[in-house]
């Protein structure tokens, strides 16, 4: 923070901290100007998903017009796609090479902390094998039930066929994210 342009203030001295930690004397009644802030203002995330919208969009991401946390890249059949959610947003992509790129670049833009592999992201747990990626919703329901007290409650079967399988009919939808 810095005092406003022209202020001139009477009164005792206060102490505030600086920068360096070392502590700096002020007039009593001491108006200050803040640089930068983010939590605490209602517009705060507003201008925390523009500045980051800005950031995607000139590194080459388009915006999905369907969900615009969804951005999506593709160049010469690879592709990077991040989504955002609150202050979280996993970078999915099939090129470590060109995720790590994205990552420096937006290191450039923002303090940020890599969590490496996702493990969890909005209650689904994102477990990996070799051959394949398993989403779960367990720990959440698991939750749930603690929450509302029926962690020990009974299984009830329903009447449904074990052996029912389900079949695709009609044409499948179009894809709503216009990225292409």
């Amino acid at each position: 923070m810095k005092l406003p342009q022209g202020y001139r203030g009477e009164g005792e001295s206060i102490l505030c901290a600086s920068k360096n930690r070392n502590p700096i004397s002020f007039p009593a009644h001491t108006v200050c100007k803040l640089h930068k802030s983010l939590y605490g203002l209602k517009q705060a995330p507003r201008q925390w998903f523009s500045k980051l919208s800005t950031s995607l969009l000139s590194f080459g991401f388009l915006q999905s017009k369907a969900y615009y946390s969804l951005f999506i890249k593709r160049t010469n059949r690879r592709y990077r796609v991040i989504l955002v959610y609150v202050d979280g947003m996993p970078i999915i992509g099939d090129n470590l090479q060109l995720i790590t790129h994205l990552k420096d670049h937006l290191h450039r833009w923002f303090q940020m902390k890599d969590l490496k592999d996702l493990r969890y992201f909005i209650d689904i747990e994102i477990t990996r094998s070799k051959h394949e990626i398993s989403l779960s919703q367990r720990k959440y329901v698991m939750d749930l039930l603690k929450d509302v007290g029926m962690l020990n409650s009974k299984l009830v079967y329903l009447s449904m066929d074990r052996n029912t399988s389900f079949t695709q009919e009609g044409e499948p939808l179009l894809d709503p994210a216009p990225y292409r």
